[in-house]
């Protein structure tokens, strides 16, 4: 849990620790995986599954707005060739606006 923490506040010094955790217990079985663990924003099936699955379904935000969330966080995490899911989706999450709903 603190690895995911460590690297969610390398772009959020400020995370909230019980929202990482939520996202991870979220996430479960896929963050087993090391390939499922990580967001690949050059794989446009990947970036739809988060825009399906994370900011669709958890938040019912589609569209553009989710559209450009994700290039956001794409364009945030662009120098780190390991982008960790959990910390994908929690900016993710911030960049809608919606952390306050997994708090």
């Amino acid at each position: 849990m603190t690895d995911y923490l460590a690297d969610v506040r390398k772009y959020d010094s400020g995370a909230d620790e019980a929202i990482v955790k939520k996202i991870v217990s979220h996430l479960g079985i896929a963050l087993r995986n090391r390939d499922s663990s990580l967001v690949s924003c050059s794989d446009p099936d990947e970036l739809n599954r988060v825009k399906e699955k994370w900011c669709a379904k958890k938040f019912g935000i589609t569209g553009e707005a989710a559209d450009k969330a994700v290039e956001a966080v794409c364009k945030a995490m662009a120098d780190d060739r390991t982008k960790s899911r959990v910390t994908f989706y929690y900016l993710t999450a911030k960049e809608l606006g919606t952390l306050g709903a997994l708090a």
